[in-house]
């Protein structure tokens, strides 16, 4: 163990555990619907471009940040750029917070709709978008799945890093890929899968603009957790002697696998049946459940029912790290109990969340929380644009900007090298720096503007 906080086992266990951050329900219901609505393999492309030139060298800064200082993402900051640069680690919890308050609501609908495909009312609904319309407004369903899944949460977190957060992902990981092999492999069985196949491996460069790389770039951000200090806080519980590169290169590695293989789930089942693989949003919660009714009513409960039981195993992996965030800070700042941290946290942010759960047609005063000229928003878009899609940018904007010109990029070299001796004076360290120094601040930095841009005042580049 790297200090009397606890900490991984093994360097296993923080692949493991690190890997269930960033695999969630960006994975398996988020990249595939923005993937067909992008033009399928062209976007897989550039996706994966994005993933090693942004997302790995912000991760390898997010883990060596933490290993460094032993402290959650305030402890770290103000360790090594004092109370200013600290506000940064606070922001980034906050971050966490207010992302688990919705993700935990979204986590309790994948959790509802497996126990509705198992007894199989489902499949007596008609008409699957309206049925998901009605499903996200009744708030006593969403309230006791949500509650449910908070719980669980809570309880692996409360259980600390090696039984609970290391016990947990060695065995939900497999278990998540060994659900997404047996789902491909049932999907390769049906009429027509080959066009799913060859929509999602076959690129049409012709599909590549600005549009594609933009929406490519935020996707291969958000799907590896970055920038709101998860990574460092699972950092913080790394042995010394661990091979910091190699660890990150392996999550990343594995987080893109399992986005990879969600569209190889997906695009099959979807172009099975006709559906059009840019249904957006609703690919899993509506076109993918017209997929399962054609099926032997047996059947489409196996494979209806294993796809969001995969869902929410992802959903739980990304459900413990958000939480742990807050729990570490109060822990090392406030020297508080984890049974106390982690109940006290997960009721606050369950609270949080009610407004999320009620603005989907619930109550009006959230489902309409915001207007503007294009339309309206209900409270979890506003939540999520304000602290989702703005700030991860945002927070891996001013992680590079932390280390090239604060903490030094000597600094981060020194940290990786131990486990690594190799690694000072070779090419990998001149690349990894002069992605931080130069890359990650531009690109992250442009990405944040247009997305604010985009965001709150209707101006769309591209």
């Amino acid at each position: 163990m790297p200090n009397a906080r606890g900490g991984f086992s093994s360097k296993l266990g923080f692949v493991a555990a690190a890997a269930g951050s960033a695999v969630g329900l960006g994975n398996i219901w988020q990249f595939p619907y923005i993937a067909g609505e992008n033009g399928g393999a062209a976007f897989l492309l550039v996706y994966v471009l994005w993933i090693f030139l942004i997302g790995l060298p912000i991760m390898l800064a997010e883990i060596a940040v933490g290993r460094r200082t032993l402290a959650n993402p305030y402890g770290a900051y103000h360790q090594l750029g004092g109370k200013s640069w600290a506000l940064v680690g606070l922001f980034g919890i906050l971050c966490g917070v207010m992302i688990l308050s919705f993700y935990n609501v979204v986590s309790g609908w994948a959790f509802g709709y497996f126990v509705q495909i198992v007894k199989g009312d489902i499949f007596n609904e008609t008409n699957f978008s309206s049925y998901f319309s009605s499903y996200v407004a009744d708030f006593e369903d969403n309230l006791v799945y949500s509650i449910i899944f908070m719980f669980i949460t809570a309880f692996v977190v409360y259980k600390g890093i090696q039984k609970g957060i290391e016990g947990t992902a060695k065995i939900l990981m497999p278990t998540l890929f060994f659900i997404l092999i047996a789902l491909i492999i049932y999907g390769f069985t049906l009429p027509n899968a080959i066009d799913g196949v060859e929509f999602y491996l076959l690129p049409d460069f012709s599909l590549i603009n600005g549009a594609t790389i933009y929406s490519a770039l935020g996707q291969a951000f958000f799907s590896l957790s970055l920038g709101m200090g998860a990574l460092i806080t699972y950092g913080s519980y790394i042995g010394k002697d661990d091979n910091l590169l190699s660890s990150a290169s392996l999550v990343t590695v594995t987080d893109t696998l399992v986005a990879f293989l969600a569209g190889l789930m997906i695009f099959p089942l979807v172009f099975s049946q006709g559906q059009s693989p840019s249904e957006g949003p609703g690919l899993v919660f509506v076109a993918l459940l017209g997929v399962f009714k054609t099926m032997p009513l047996f059947v489409g409960k196996l494979v209806g029912g294993g796809f969001f039981l995969l869902l929410c195993f992802a959903a739980l992996t990304s459900t413990i790290s958000l939480l742990e965030v807050p729990v570490s800070y109060l822990i090392d700042q406030k020297k508080w109990s984890r049974l106390k941290a982690v109940s006290t946290m997960a009721i606050v942010i369950f609270l949080i969340g009610l407004p999320s759960m009620l603005g989907h047609g619930a109550i009006d005063m959230f489902t309409n929380f915001t207007f503007y000229e294009g339309g309206n928003k209900s409270f979890m878009d506003v939540v999520e644009d304000l602290f989702f899609v703005i700030s991860l940018p945002l927070g891996g904007f001013l992680l590079s900007i932390f280390i090239a010109y604060k903490w030094k990029v000597e600094n981060l070299s020194k940290e990786i090298a131990k486990g690594n001796d190799t690694y000072v004076g070779s090419w990998k360290e001149k690349y990894f720096n002069f992605m931080i120094v130069y890359v990650c601040p531009l690109v992250l930095g442009i990405m944040f503007v247009l997305t604010v841009l985009s965001k709150f005042f209707d101006i769309h580049i591209f």
